[in-house]
């Protein structure tokens, strides 16, 4: 499945970032990405919110440097949320 394919977020595995601070919400977005991948679960999303946007930088930043992530973008509905492609040959 493209990332863009993508329309209905809510079936997919979510991460919610609320309340998060930066160091927290790094660690909690890199255990997600390792646990889905050990689930096989291709598409998944993480909810940084508005804010700030310090939850969001950190978000975008984790995902950059992830081996796991093969592309990821803005969810077209909600701002608030990054829908994350993980790469098929660690599934």
């Amino acid at each position: 499945m493209k990332i863009n394919e993508v329309i209905f977020t809510d079936s997919l595995p979510k991460l919610d970032l609320h309340g998060f601070d930066r160091d927290t919400a790094r660690v909690a977005i890199n255990d997600f990405i390792n646990d889905n991948i050990r689930m096989g679960n291709e598409i998944i999303t993480v909810v940084h919110g508005i804010g700030t946007g310090i939850i969001r930088e950190t978000t975008v930043q984790t995902l950059k440097k992830s081996k796991y992530v093969e592309e990821f973008k803005n969810d077209y509905f909600n701002r608030g949320c990054m829908i994350v492609k993980l790469k098929s040959e660690f599934l």
